[in-house]
């Protein structure tokens, strides 16, 4: 990785163009993912694929579904201001339609022309262990076939790794080779998010990563609390921490550290949404540390 993209190095933030959804109340896609970035230091050049009143996990909501030519259109923009160059990384997560994903598929490789150092990083939604698939039919074949390929740092959890390598993960070998399947595809480094395995606890949750041929694992707690955006915003921290410190282990300890200590203070509070703006020392200063473990 060019060490040059670290802020300690350059003297400048790192740019990340972040291509997700956006709701006015609450905090998932750009509105989870955003403001750690910020928080941090990175500057985000924020493109919303939808705009809406709040998470569909309500049941009911409202706004729009932007199209796939406002992306373009958007992303020409950004474009026009001599601004590419100078961006370190692409960021993607929910994508409605497979016309969203081909967009963000033609931004990251326009970053990358512009940039040959920036990198990709691919949150493949696509569903989750007791809910299935919930996003639209072709969207699972799409982020299988089209998106991980192209993608340098990948984010599924533990359903979307099984469903993409097509095999089942239930000990910690399987969930390596699944990984080492997807990273044939593509994709060079990999964090599997909420992995529970054979040896994982019943009061615990597992975080695995993987990175030129070596695999590091975090295990948390398991806390009482079920909401919505937490896989945004850990996409979000460790694509800033692999691109900051240029290592895998680095970025998957301060990932988990950072979402254990938010959820931890949403636990606490109860809340129906993840306090990003009330626990944001938490991305800065996490107020427990989880050291990742070669595996």
């Amino acid at each position: 990785m060019n060490q040059a993209t670290s802020p300690s190095d350059s003297g400048r933030p790192l740019n990340i163009l972040s291509i997700q959804s956006w709701v006015a109340y609450g905090h998932v896609g750009n509105a989870s993912a955003v403001f750690p970035l910020q928080r941090l230091g990175a500057e985000v050049w924020a493109v919303n694929t939808v705009q809406f009143s709040n998470h569909t996990g309500y049941g009911a909501w409202r706004g729009s579904v932007f199209g796939a030519e406002l992306i373009q259109e958007l992303v020409e923009g950004i474009a026009e201001r001599g601004a590419l160059p100078r961006c370190d990384a692409v960021l993607s997560g929910y994508m409605g339609a497979a016309e969203i994903g081909e967009a963000i598929l033609d931004a990251a490789a326009r970053v990358k022309a512009a940039n040959p150092a920036a990198m990709y990083c691919c949150d493949p939604v696509i569903g989750d262990v007791g809910r299935g698939i919930f996003v639209r039919p072709g969207i699972p074949e799409f982020m299988r076939d089209r998106a991980i390929p192209a993608a340098d740092i990948i984010t599924p959890n533990q359903f979307e790794l099984e469903w993409m390598a097509g095999t089942s993960v239930t000990t910690l070998d399987q969930a390596k080779r699944a990984v080492t399947a997807l990273q044939a595809k593509g994709p060079r480094c990999v964090l599997v998010t909420s992995l529970r395995v054979e040896d994982t606890p019943a009061d615990a949750m597992d975080l695995l990563a993987a990175d030129g041929g070596q695999f590091w694992r975090v295990r948390t707690p398991l806390l009482p609390v079920n909401v919505n955006g937490a896989g945004d915003a850990i996409a979000a921290l460790f694509l800033f921490h692999r691109l900051r410190w240029g290592q895998a282990s680095v970025a998957l300890s301060a990932a988990a550290s950072s979402i254990y200590g938010l959820l931890r203070r949403t636990a606490e509070a109860g809340s129906r949404e993840i306090l990003t703006v009330a626990a944001q020392e938490e991305f800065v200063t996490p107020s427990r540390v989880f050291r990742a473990e070669a595996c």
